[in-house]
């Protein structure tokens, strides 16, 4: 497992305006756990011929089963083994939703055979990403932009721990009209280089352990208020473990959006269209600067538009950090 890194300053240095962060670019490869098992979906049973007695039940997509049957469940395999005790008798479940512990009862539908409960579960998940930024002052970093989300329900995936590794692109999928692209990377889940903390809707954010870039490589924070229409650079790693400059221009800025999305960016490097298409997946958390400044992240793709796409600001991102620092979760 990483070693956490004790923080030496105080979070409401977050918004100093000597506020300065190493931008990244380099991918990650992340691995996520839930502690329990989450309800990817729901389905039916008997071949499609009965409903799921899990929806009956009154369980929803992204509910984290943390007990059945009175069992504790922390992972996929401790499901299993208190599945297999099941019979065709009522058997209490105990899910967080929302924070929410709620105690449900499910009948299993044997007409089958085997009891059947009616959902896809999930306990974790595995990917690419990109890390945004490194603080100097505080040992933390911040990648991806957007939540890590079930990609079957969409559902933001409540994070038990996770890791993150060193990544080296090995593909482009380049993106196309209709069709997002993709990197394609390989990691040594064994190679871990810090821990995960917080996922959020801004993005994942935890501490380096390995691979800390220098203090001086770090670069003024700009405000929200500080972005301007026109020309920027995106620092993106498509190929092995290079990272490097790509010309984006940001055509809209969002006001007062609650959301992460906080600006519209188009790709006008000619090589990074030549080598992707535009913005791929595996590309999120790519930084953005601008007049010299770290201002956002890459999150999201334009489907039908490959060379558009949406960024998240750093200062939403630096909120979320001190979040999780007032918390006491990234103590």
């Amino acid at each position: 497992m990483a070693v956490l890194m004790a923080f030496t300053v105080t979070c409401q240095t977050a918004f100093a305006e000597q506020k300065r962060l190493v931008p990244m670019g380099s991918t990650i490869g992340i691995s996520m756990s839930t502690d329990g098992v989450m309800v990817a979906s729901l389905t039916s049973t008997e071949n499609g011929g009965a409903p799921s007695p899990a929806a009956e039940a009154g369980l929803l997509p992204g509910d984290l089963i943390t007990a059945l049957g009175g069992e504790k469940i922390s992972s996929a395999e401790d499901f299993r083994k208190a599945a297999e005790k099941l019979t065709g008798e009522p058997v209490s479940v105990t899910v967080k939703r929302e924070e929410e512990d709620l105690q449900m009862t499910i009948t299993p539908n044997t007409a089958s055979g085997t009891p059947e409960l009616g959902m896809w579960l999930r306990d974790g998940i595995s990917g690419i990403g990109t890390l945004t930024y490194y603080d100097p002052q505080t040992g933390m970093y911040g990648g991806l932009g957007h939540s890590i989300c079930d990609a079957d329900s969409g559902v933001v995936i409540p994070l038990g721990s996770g890791e993150i590794m060193r990544s080296v692109v090995v593909e482009v999928v380049r993106g196309e009209v209709g069709q997002p692209g993709e990197l394609h990377g390989i990691f040594d889940v064994n190679a871990i280089c810090g821990n995960i903390l917080g996922n959020t809707s801004c993005g994942i954010f935890g501490n380096l352990s390995q691979g800390i870039p220098l203090s001086d490589k770090a670069i003024p924070v700009a405000y929200e208020r500080e972005i301007e229409l026109g020309e920027a650079t995106v620092l993106s790693n498509v190929s092995g473990t290079d990272v490097a400059g790509y010309k984006v221009e940001i055509e809209r800025i969002y006001k007062d959006e609650v959301t992460g999305r906080s600006m519209m960016i188009k790709i006008t490097d000619e090589e990074l269209l030549e080598k992707t298409g535009g913005i791929v997946q595996g590309m999120s958390g790519s930084p953005i600067i601008q007049n010299g400044k770290l201002i956002g992240a890459v999150t999201h793709v334009l489907v039908n538009d490959p060379e558009k796409g949406f960024a998240v600001s750093v200062e939403k991102m630096l909120r979320e950090s001190e979040t999780l620092c007032e918390s006491g979760r990234a103590a």
